[in-house]
């Protein structure tokens, strides 16, 4: 990692926003890089210790030292290290300024917009991107599928989180040096939690919904969604810019967490609902084969717009990207009115794979019951024959989800087929017990509605060659996701590759071969 401009140590730490507790003398070393992984160590980087669920990073500190740290960082009293050593009470914060400063804070020269919640965060922060292009802004994204400055789009990861505060910074210094002005940041609870978007000095922050999620992170409904709201009550922080605007949080009026949030927020607030009463709101709301049409209105204004995107539960996401641009920031009418009709679709969310069979085959990320549920609501639309639905549920993840998915399932669903979605370390039998559990709870029944099939290539198979003209057949999960991990290994897998398989398969066509995953020699049915 190389720096855009030279630093030296005392310079990165003089105006650490954390509280130190002890510190050894700075020397005036340049500082090359700033890294939290040992491995990544480099001479003349700063190494941040950082305690983590299953490894401790201060156990790593020989490492770092070893392959040339010039300081560490830790909470830890750790005395008589060879180099010198600061103590803070969160060093995830620290790395987060660090990286700040060591690429000289970039965002302070840029709007930042901030989108989080449960569902439709990718959906909405890239409406708000395509309105920013749309309205001549020089603008990037990052999001949980990729980043993409100017012409540049790079990938952040296998499995969707926000990325590293060290990656993250480097986004932004990137896109600072390509002369951007405007920046989308998608927010998931773990980055806020784990401090990974500290310093990113945001003027807009935007909530789509906080349901039932992560709750084996957070614990329960209200930590979790404090967590969230950690992006709003934050807004009050944002060091002053050059070309600042006044911030605002975005909020769902619609949601459960709406009530809880508003009493939290200290700075301007726009409310956005699908009903009237809201700052922004929808009405004339309809869902055709070429996607959604609506009528937005807001202060001074009622516009048609027209989004590819499906499913009614899309609308609420072009509200909330009207609110962040039209209401918060000025932006033109016209202009989100244009992006949000020139945005196709985002990868995964909702995707029709179609090779000319005669039923719809949709990828979908649906990975929460909340999505779940607008996803098969959606599915519902769309079909003038059957819902065959296929999905599973993580495992080392929140267990109660799994009963809710399938109770879900069981109501919207005319037949469900279970199967592996990231078992990790957990028996895939047991998440596939307790996932039919729930289905027969609410009138599921085994062979019937509901089908258990441990292998997902053979779940696809099984739903397309099921399907008849007029059926929806929704994969959900998965999404945009290029890998499944089983034990402690991620198997590339893409759930639209497998479809497109399983698909030539039943219409003798040529097409890929279905991914590899460790119960595919299972017998396929």
């Amino acid at each position: 990692m190389t720096g855009f401009i030279k630093q030296t140590l005392p310079n990165l730490c003089a105006d650490l926003p954390v509280e130190v507790l002890s510190s050894s003398e700075l020397p005036g070393v340049q500082i090359t890089g700033i890294t939290s992984d040992s491995r990544e160590v480099r001479p003349g980087f700063v190494f941040v210790a950082i305690p983590g669920a299953s490894t401790d990073g201060h156990g790593f500190i020989p490492q770092a030292i070893s392959q040339g740290a010039a300081a560490v960082i830790g909470s830890l009293m750790l005395p008589d290290l060879p180099v010198p050593y600061i103590q803070v009470k969160d060093p995830r914060l620290a790395l987060a300024f660090l990286a700040s400063a060591f690429y000289g804070s970039p965002a302070r020269s840029m709007t930042m917009i901030g989108v989080t919640g449960t569902d439709g965060k990718t959906t909405t922060s890239n409406l708000i991107f395509q309105i920013l292009l749309s309205a001549g802004l020089q603008s990037g994204i990052v999001s949980t599928v990729n980043a993409s400055i100017g012409t540049d789009v790079y990938d952040t990861g296998f499995h969707v989180t926000t990325p590293q505060s060290t990656d993250v910074q480097r986004y932004l210094a990137r896109m600072k040096a390509a002369g951007l002005t405007h920046v989308v940041l998608e927010v998931t609870s773990h980055g806020l939690a784990q401090q990974r978007v500290a310093a990113c000095e945001f003027e807009i922050g935007v909530v789509t919904n906080i349901t039932h999620e992560h709750l084996d992170y957070h614990g329960t409904y209200e930590a979790y969604r404090d967590a969230k709201a950690s992006l709003l009550t934050g807004l009050v922080d944002t060091a002053p810019k050059q070309r600042m605007v006044e911030p605002a949080a975005v909020l769902n009026k619609d949601d459960i967490s709406y009530d809880a949030l508003s009493k939290v927020v200290k700075v301007r607030q726009i409310a956005y609902s699908t009903r009237p009463g809201a700052d922004v709101w929808a009405e004339n709301i309809h869902h055709d084969t070429d996607g959604l049409h609506f009528v937005a209105n807001g202060p001074g204004f009622s516009i048609p717009v027209f989004s590819h995107l499906m499913g009614l539960f899309n609308v609420s996401n072009c509200l909330a990207a009207i609110s962040a641009t039209v209401v918060a920031l000025g932006i033109d009418l016209e202009a989100a009115r244009r992006g949000i009709a020139n945005l196709q679709g985002v990868p995964g969310r909702m995707e029709q794979v179609s090779m000319g069979q005669p039923f719809i085959s949709i990828v979908d990320f649906a990975h929460t019951p909340n999505a779940l549920k607008q996803a098969l609501k959606a599915a519902r639309e769309m079909a003038s024959g059957r819902v065959i639905a296929v999905f599973g549920s993580a495992g080392l993840r929140d267990r109660e989800k799994r009963r809710m998915m399938a109770e879900i399932a069981a109501d919207l669903a005319d037949i469900s087929l279970l199967t592996a979605e990231d078992p990790r370390t957990e028996s895939l039998d047991m998440i596939l017990e307790e996932m039919a559990q729930g289905a027969i709870s609410h009138a599921g029944v085994e062979g019937e509605t509901f089908i258990r099939i441990r292998d997902r290539g053979n779940a696809m198979r099984r739903a397309i060659h099921m399907a008849r003209e007029g059926d929806v057949v929704i994969a959900c999960g998965k999404g945009h996701e290029q890998s499944m991990c089983f034990g402690n290994i991620e198997f590339p897998w893409d759930d639209r590759v497998a479809m497109r398989a399983a698909l030539a398969e039943r219409m003798s066509a040529t097409g890929p071969q279905m991914p590899f995953l460790p119960t595919q020699d299972e017998e396929k049915k």
